[in-house]
């Protein structure tokens, strides 16, 4: 039974005996349980009680049973507890990361599909080993309308990652997720093709949002249900935003499971290490030091 509730009779200028209750929170729970127990109950808050329930003498016994069990039986289920969560809102450096793309396909229209031969994705990366195409396709776009729509979502998803991770950790963790979701792309499709686009970037930033809470496991474990909501709203937005038959499905969901891994291994790290300014940089470093090299040797056999 909780500590600080009392179920003895108290004498009030009333017919009816009291209950008593932590708080209206708690009245309000065992209210219900004495209703469906066909117990009439009345929820008060007396200035020299605090918060009780009103109950007919001769069913306060009845009563007094139902909640020692309704007690005995949730004693582990924790109702309502507070998690220490951290705490973040919007970062806008995803703004360098939109301008990017926006560089990258009108550099590509300067120079007449050229740019896109050279990085786009392509069936034959594991024959001639151009392993970098599957990081240099990501900044390429179809047409305005592909680059527009993955922008547009982009801007949102890893805005927040960037808030939650930092803007370093973020970049690099949605940079490998797209890369293994263009590999994931290359192994399972059977035809010939080509794949440009950074929406493998944007799953990985959805799928790394979704598991944003795992790290909260290693201190409370009584977070399961958060961590639970989390990875189905992530599935959910990924079933709504991921799998148009037009688009590269198994790119977007291997980027989306990919960005679940990556997620997870950072919300598992301290957070002291997501807000030291050297893991930021050092991870920001990292990212531009992949994409440059695997644009530089794109770019070096470039015919």
């Amino acid at each position: 039974m909780p500590v600080g509730t009392d179920l003895r009779p108290v004498s009030v200028p009333t017919p009816l005996a009291i209950i008593h209750a932590g708080n209206q929170r708690q009245a309000m729970d065992w209210s219900l349980v004495l209703t469906s127990q066909g117990i009439e109950v009345v929820i008060e808050e007396l200035p020299e009680h605090g918060w009780v329930l009103l109950v007919p003498p001769e069913d306060h016994a009845r009563a007094a049973r139902a909640i020692a069990l309704y007690c005995h039986e949730n004693r582990r289920w924790g109702w309502r507890q507070t998690l220490s969560l951290p705490e973040f809102t919007f970062h806008w450096g995803v703004l360098f990361w939109c301008l990017g793309l926006i560089f990258f396909h009108w550099l590509g229209e300067g120079w007449a599909g050229r740019l896109e031969q050279a990085g786009a994705m392509n069936d034959r990366v594991a024959a001639t080993g151009q392993w970098w195409r599957v990081f240099t396709a990501q900044c390429l776009h179809a047409d305005v309308g592909h680059l527009a729509a993955n922008a547009s979502t982009g801007f949102l998803l890893l805005g927040l990652a960037m808030a939650r991770f930092g803007p370093g950790p973020a970049m690099l963790g949605v940079l490998l997720a797209g890369a293994l979701g263009n590999v994931a792309s290359h192994f399972i499709h059977t035809q010939r093709y080509v794949g440009l686009g950074a929406s493998g970037m944007v799953m990985g930033a959805l799928g790394m949002l979704a598991a944003q809470w795992v790290g909260v496991l290693r201190h409370q474990p009584h977070a399961w249900r958060l961590v639970l909501g989390s990875f189905a709203g992530g599935a959910f937005l990924f079933i709504f935003t991921g799998l148009n038959p037009a688009s590269d499905v198994v790119a977007h969901t291997g980027g989306f499971l990919a960005g679940l891994g990556l997620g997870a291994g950072l919300s598992w790290l301290p957070e002291r290490w997501l807000k030291a300014a050297w893991f930021g940089h050092l991870c920001g470093a990292l990212a531009l030091m992949v994409l440059a090299t695997a644009w530089a040797l794109a770019l070096s056999g470039w015919s």
